[in-house]
């Protein structure tokens, strides 16, 4: 991921309380029945004919209580030569940094991991254990994405910053129409440029660009 030949890494969650999970899945499924729309939910599948999905999957996003949160990292500024430098540990940090900010003792949390992700079984556990002392972790486990609408949901808000941010920089050749107005559409729902970190405060769409240097 480090030198897959793109200038930044982004991790990122969704998250929605317990209680609303299965409205939350319901909504999601009549909105892909509406447009007719069976594959997975992901950033590289937006394009003009599917733009209305995706678009009306943002709109719905925003009008509900779940909440997304990502860390972007410039990955220009990640120094491999440190000594004590290793990916799988600087991983492991990117995502204590990407779920700690979402703990409350108050409440009990269930975190699904895309398996793809290359943070290993060891880590994971690790990792639940740290956040154990600031929350109380009920499930912690590795899925696949196409078991998951909402590693779904969150796949397209990252790939809708990753796009942005290459296209500011002058990394995207050309660029795709739909993936533009879904861009905007965010920005506008938002009311962020997606460029930048977020305050704390700002629940529903909270980004944190990580300075390494």
């Amino acid at each position: 991921m480090v030198h897959d030949g793109h200038p930044y890494m982004l991790l990122g969650c969704t998250s929605i309380a317990y209680t609303q999970i299965r409205m939350a899945k319901d909504a999601i499924k009549d909105i892909k029945k509406k447009h007719g729309y069976s594959d997975e939910l992901k950033w590289t599948n937006v394009h003009e004919a599917t733009y209305k999905v995706y678009a009306e999957l943002i709109d719905w996003f925003f009008m509900n209580d779940m909440e997304f949160r990502a860390v972007v990292v410039d990955k220009s500024q990640i120094d491999e030569k440190r000594e004590d430098y290793t990916f799988n540990d600087f991983y492991f940090r990117m995502y204590y940094q990407l779920l700690h900010h979402k703990m409350d003792m108050d409440y009990t949390y269930n975190i699904y991991m895309d398996i793809k992700d290359t943070c290993s079984s060891d880590k994971l556990e690790r990792l639940r254990k740290i956040m154990e002392y600031n929350s109380s972790i009920g499930r912690f486990q590795f899925i696949r994405s196409h078991e998951s609408v909402f590693i779904q949901l969150a796949d397209v808000l990252m790939g809708a910053i990753n796009y942005n941010l290459r296209y500011e920089k002058g990394e995207v050749e050309g660029r795709v129409r739909a993936k533009m107005k879904l861009i905007e559409k965010i920005k506008k729902h938002s009311n962020i440029s997606l460029n930048t970190t977020t305050p704390k405060f700002r629940k529903k769409f909270n980004l944190f660009f990580i300075a390494l240097k």
